[in-house]
């Protein structure tokens, strides 16, 4: 044993009563708020197409990556009359449970069509577990000015190659060579 083994403890002891004296930086939560980090993982939202038509095509991939088990997806085929995604389905039903949600991301890096992506919101603290438990009609983006509420037809487009180049055509599609 050296000779200063002995101090090691009062060391520690130390660096607790320094803490005791320095100043605590306090947040005043509720009024103010603090900026998250661009990446930050918040709230899901499934998006939509420029003319409103939903994102989601109903494919489960997102429920099947998420390690907590709190997606639940159930698909629908869309017809001629009612029309809710570009595709052959659409997601019917889509909920996301909060209380079981560890907000890690990997749904998002699963969806193919970019239908859900997360926002900054961090406030999901509520008092009632049946309010934790978001629905489709909870999760999906606000329309905004141009767009249309579904069902409706394909706008952007006259296939489906078409709409998901948002309307471009052939003739000013991306050629493959560094485009994205």
């Amino acid at each position: 044993m050296g000779l200063t083994d002995f101090l090691n403890p009062v060391k520690g002891f130390g660096v607790a009563f320094h803490q005791m004296f320095t100043k605590v930086e306090t947040v005043q939560y509720p009024e103010v708020k603090v900026a998250t980090a661009p990446r930050f993982h918040g709230r899901h939202q499934l998006n939509r197409w420029p003319d409103g038509l939903e994102k989601c095509i109903g494919c489960e991939l997102c429920a099947w990556a998420c390690p907590a088990d709190a997606i639940f997806v159930e698909g629908g085929d869309n017809t001629e009359d009612e029309r809710y995604s570009p595709g052959e389905r659409f997601g019917r039903v889509y909920q996301i449970n909060y209380l079981r949600c560890i907000l890690c991301g990997l749904c998002i890096e699963a969806c193919p069509t970019r239908a859900l992506t997360m926002t900054n919101e961090y406030e999901l603290a509520d008092d009632s577990r049946e309010s934790l438990i978001y629905t489709k009609e909870m999760l999906l983006a606000p329309l905004r000015e141009g767009m249309e509420l579904p069902p409706h037809e394909m706008k952007l487009g006259e296939t489906e190659e078409d709409y998901y180049r948002l309307g471009l055509g052939t003739e000013s599609a991306p050629t493959g060579e560094g485009e994205f």
